[in-house]
């Protein structure tokens, strides 16, 4: 029963969408409603795995929370429980253990799984999904300094840890089902440059082909038998196949979901008091105007996360929609892609130079950009913010005008147009909150950053303008 104090807010799920709805809930003044947050795991972040696999940080800065903070924020926490069902009649959802738990609103929030294919012997000791931070303590646990690795699937799960592996010597190979690799993120013009810069640095890449049957060695080395007839032997098997939305606790509860749950422009679902947020929810794009297909990204996430925040906590913000978009560091090639990426018409603006590694195509529909692809070294692609204004291109839907014929002329030259369409002002004016995303402080206190501030510091702070 909701008191005169405030709600019980439920969320379901510790990842980034449940966290920034718990920070924009206390944020937006809803300091008297009770928050209880309910995950099978700890709260830590998937994004930064690749960095633990690599040794380049200490367990404990995976975590994105620890106790301190949840008692700050004032949230009820339940760890290493899992939510099995929930039934809206009695705005309750029963756990694992068989407790349940009521709410006033439910946020949920639970995010994806490995999806694993059905391959003989995929269940083998050695076999890792490489999705979960248990998986990630296992590879540790079993993986020596020059190890045989072979990833199943070279997508973006599978290329987002590859540097983690690569620096600990792991010699590796990947196997990938279709023609190229990285099939749902670049076009194969891209994904040639990308094969051919991964090869040159010693990775195997095996496209057009895939695992049909894996066994193990007396000393537990791993076979896979490949449907082109070849053969691979390997330390360590990782199956980075895709993943799926966890939906097992729906089934039954009257919310709408097909591949994922349907929620409208306050991440809102079918049913009354029940919200969706992150990898489990399909929302609005900002592109197409319509219905997302699943945006498996933390930014998506997080703005999800705070949206539904704030209508929990009963400051009725819309949301644009989400972008598509993709961006991951391979050996130091950087590849990204953003929006309507599929897109193919004579007006599509291309740059090709295979020496350097570096591919830019922009889409066209009229004389608005509607996706991109870029690759290239940090120099090319993010230290300029090309990236950047490219994106904000498309979030703002500029149009371009003359500066459409002007960017097919000079593709390298992007801050010109941005500046002079006035690109930045325009996103200022679609933020979500207008007010910091965050509240002050660390999630881990006890891991605050190590900044050095060097001279220009002073400078750039005392120009810094004030947040209104």
């Amino acid at each position: 029963m909701t008191t005169s104090n405030g709600k019980r807010h439920v969320i379901l799920g510790a990842g980034p969408a449940g966290l920034n709805a718990i920070d924009t809930i206390r944020i937006l003044g809803d300091n008297n409603s009770s928050i209880t947050l309910i995950c099978d795991e700890p709260a830590y972040s998937r994004m930064v795995l690749p960095y633990y696999l690599g040794g380049d940080i200490v367990e404990k800065a995976v975590f994105t929370g620890d106790s301190d903070y949840f008692e700050k924020q004032k949230v009820n926490t339940i760890f290493g429980k899992k939510a099995t069902s929930i039934n809206p009649k009695a705005k309750a959802v029963t756990l694992d253990d068989g407790n349940s738990v009521e709410y006033d609103d439910l946020l949920i929030a639970v995010g994806t799984s490995a999806a694993t294919p059905p391959i003989p012997g995929s269940d083998l000791p050695g076999i890792i999904n490489m999705w979960t931070l248990d998986d990630a303590r296992k590879y540790l646990s079993m993986a020596g300094p020059r190890s045989e690795v072979v990833i199943i699937g070279a997508g973006f799960i599978g290329l987002i840890i590859l540097d983690g592996l690569y620096k600990k010597g792991a010699q590796i190979t990947f196997v990938e089902l279709e023609k190229n690799i990285l099939p749902r993120m670049i076009d194969a013009r891209g994904a040639e440059l990308s094969e051919q810069w991964m090869k040159d640095r010693g990775v195997k890449v095996l496209t057009g082909t895939s695992a049909s049957e894996i066994t193990e060695e007396p000393i537990g080395r791993k076979t896979l038998r490949l449907s082109d007839g070849a053969n691979l032997t390997a330390d360590v098997v990782i199956m980075a196949t895709g993943i799926k939305p966890n939906l097992d606790l729906i089934s039954g509860s009257g919310i709408e979901a097909s591949d994922a749950i349907y929620v409208n422009n306050r991440m809102l679902t079918n049913v009354p008091d029940v919200y969706a947020a992150g990898d489990v929810a399909a929302g609005p794009d900002i592109v197409t105007g319509g219905r997302a297909s699943q945006h498996y990204i933390q930014p998506t996430a997080v703005d999800h996360g705070r949206v539904a925040g704030a209508n929990m906590a009963g400051v009725p913000i819309e949301y644009a929609g989400s972008l598509s978009m993709n961006v991951l560091d391979a050996l130091g090639l950087q590849v990204t892609s953003f929006g309507q990426w599929r897109i193919e018409n004579p007006d599509n603006t291309v740059v090709i130079n295979d020496k350097d590694g570096i591919y830019r195509k922009l889409m066209w529909q009229g004389d608005t950009i509607v996706g991109s692809v870029m690759i290239g070294g940090a120099e090319d692609v993010s230290n300029l913010n090309d990236l950047g204004m490219i994106k904000g291109f498309i979030q703002a839907k500029t149009q371009l005008g003359q500066w459409k014929d002007y960017i097919q002329e000079n593709p390298l030259d992007i801050r010109r147009p941005y500046i002079a369409t006035k690109t930045a002002e325009k996103l200022l004016k679609i933020t979500l909150l207008k007010k910091p995303s965050a509240p002050g402080g660390y999630r881990y206190p006890s891991l605050p950053p190590d900044t050095v501030r060097t001279p220009w510091h002073k400078i750039l702070a005392a120009e810094a303008p004030e947040l209104k």
